[in-house]
């Protein structure tokens, strides 16, 4: 999730366990700092573009890793506070804010390590987009009013708001699995059973969702379903032409492997104009996607490696916003290409 959801759930968790026993502003001020202390891996090189995106979410988000830090890590509010008797409190508060972070990362489709060191498999749910404003509001409004009033009251708020965000975070799980089942139901009705089907929400809600149906050729289907629709969904089929000879041609190369693993599968490989990309399908829409990496150029008949760069691209953000409004209150609209 974007930052500012971090921060606030971080410092919502702190208050909730530290409010009684420290100051308020204490309790937000260090639960917020510990809610953004995984994000700061993206300071790290690892080498290329897709290694860095590949790597984010990585040990810095694993559990164990950050199990381990949270006893040193409680240990400096204990001691620039001088508050050792509350210790215990304040390792249960960090290590909260801690894992709640990877665990509300998981939630997006982006995908998190949960389990490092033992597997470096990406966890992604994709039933929340990175930043949705809902999730959102009522962890600031509750965290402010705790702040403002102080005592058993403020302190109600700030647990009203860490209920409310956690009951909108399982009404999009809800929502996911309700669309998922109008997507099945659609492709079976078409005979094409895809090999893998995404369900992700647009950008800031999780009323209208997009889905993609990878199929066994490489080409795959992109369909938008909003709650409000009157209508049955509806596909546009993508085939990149020479899609599996080119997959072919840049097997062993890292960029490639890597992201087709951490992906799960939902990504495309493209040549234009001497260039060979890949493209993670989960983020954006068609024809723009937030991950889009030259890994190879052509040499004498033959794809060379590149060290990996980003091309991803938003396209117009005005139409598109525009699009999604009318698109979310069930208009029948093709998206902006």
């Amino acid at each position: 999730m974007d930052s500012v959801s971090q921060i606030a759930l971080g410092a919502a968790v702190g208050v909730a366990v530290m409010g009684r026993r420290t100051a308020v502003w204490k309790a937000a001020l260090w639960g917020g700092v510990a809610g953004t202390l995984p994000d700061l891996d993206v300071l790290v090189d690892h080498g290329d573009a897709v290694r860095n995106m590949t790597l984010h979410r990585a040990d810095s988000h694993a559990l164990f890793w950050l199990t381990v830090a949270a006893p040193v890590l409680a240990a400096v509010p204990a001691a620039v506070h001088r508050q050792w008797t509350v210790y215990r409190g304040w390792l249960l508060a960090i290590w909260l804010a801690l894992a709640t972070h990877p665990l509300l990362d998981a939630m997006t489709v982006y995908g998190t390590q949960l389990l490092r060191p033992f597997t470096d498999h990406p966890y992604g749910v994709g039933s929340i987009f990175i930043i949705d404003p809902l999730y959102t509001l009522p962890l600031l409004v509750g965290l402010g009013v705790a702040l403002a009033r102080g005592g058993g009251r403020g302190l109600r708020w700030n647990q009203v708001g860490l209920a409310l965000s956690t009951a909108y975070l399982a009404w999009g799980v809800a929502v996911q699995a309700h669309v998922r089942s109008v997507a099945e139901a659609s492709l079976a009705a078409k005979g094409a059973p895809p090999a893998r089907l995404l369900v992700t929400p647009t950008a800031f809600n999780t009323v209208l969702w997009r889905v993609v149906a990878m199929h066994p050729d490489g080409s795959y289907d992109e369909g938008f379903h909003s709650l409000l629709d009157a209508h049955p969904l509806r596909w546009e089929r993508h085939a990149p032409e020479g899609r599996a000879a080119l997959r072919g041609e840049l097997a062993g190369v890292d960029a490639v492997e890597r992201l087709a693993r951490f992906s799960h599968g939902f990504y495309k490989v493209h040549a234009a104009d001497g260039l060979a990309r890949v493209t993670d399908l989960r983020m954006g829409q068609e024809p723009h996607y937030t991950f889009s990496f030259v890994v190879a150029r052509q040499e004498a008949g033959r794809w060379v490696p590149v060290q990996a760069r980003n091309q991803g691209s938003r396209g117009d953000i005005r139409a598109g916003l525009a699009w999604l409004w009318r698109r979310l209150q069930g208009e029948d609209l093709q998206p902006p290409r």
